[in-house]
């Protein structure tokens, strides 16, 4: 984590570079006037990086007070939270090791939990807070075929942030899903599916960090639920929902067998 100004309150932002870089340049000076940033490692799928990563994902008890205590060593409160962390295992579910896929559920699932769980009181107590899940265009789909558990947990913090925020009305906290699509970061060139995905979608599919961050944070500004960035993808996400069940599955299936999945 990083301090970015020693005054008094600010905003936590965990996850990928691209995001977490646009996310500072659309909220940190109009808004916040401390950061902290928290960003993951460079790669998530290699050999090199499989150790850290799953000690990360081990830690995630241990890390959640530790970074409690380097906020209050700033004398920063929390007023905004942005969970971002995340990456994708394209190899396939039985090709996994079984390590990996609980880093996974760990670092994208449990530690978005426990950080909203770990700042929320204090936003309700001050009566102000911006809790963010960047969750995807993917949790609204029916499945994400050779990335099994990808989608399953971008459900998870959908439905997750829609709770709270039922929870948090009227105290002043405001909580909103961001459900982007394809989106112009690393996440591709770390998961190895670069080639891949440019092949399958045009560039008309495809929108900037700065983008999503923007009306991510207008969407939690606004309080909204939910928000997916784009009417392509607005489009998709309601295809998926209307469609006979097996049908939807095949759409989705389609998807996968274009990046070469399953």
């Amino acid at each position: 984590a990083r301090g970015l100004s020693p005054e008094a309150y600010g905003c936590a932002l965990v996850g990928a570079r691209a995001v977490v870089v646009s996310l500072y340049r659309t909220i940190a000076r109009p808004v916040m006037h401390g950061v902290i940033a928290c960003r993951m490692p460079a790669s998530s799928t290699d050999d090199a990086f499989a150790p850290e990563a799953q000690a990360a994902a081990r830690a995630v008890a241990a890390a959640t007070p530790l970074l409690a205590a380097a906020v209050a060593a700033r004398g920063l409160a929390v007023d905004g939270l942005v969970n971002n962390a995340g990456y994708s295992r394209t190899e396939g579910f039985v090709n996994a090791e079984p390590e990996a896929l609980e880093a996974m559920i760990r670092v994208m699932l449990t530690a978005p939990v426990a950080l909203s769980r770990l700042c929320a009181p204090a936003m309700v107590e001050r009566g102000y807070g911006r809790i963010l899940n960047v969750a995807s265009l993917a949790g609204r789909m029916p499945a994400t075929g050779g990335d099994t558990l990808y989608g399953p947990i971008k459900s998870f913090l959908i439905k997750a942030s829609a709770g709270l925020h039922l929870e948090m009305r009227g105290t002043g906290v405001h909580v909103s899903a961001l459900c982007p699509g394809y989106t112009l970061t690393e996440f591709h060139d770390v998961n190895g599916s670069r080639a891949e995905v440019s092949a399958a979608y045009p560039p008309w599919m495809w929108q900037t960090a700065e983008h999503v961050a923007r009306v991510g944070w207008d969407a939690v500004e606004a309080n909204r639920p939910q928000v997916t960035p784009g009417l392509i993808n607005t489009a998709l996400a309601a295809l998926a929902k209307h469609l006979p069940d097996r049908l939807a599955l095949n759409m989705v299936g389609g998807h996968a067998r274009r990046l070469r999945r399953i």
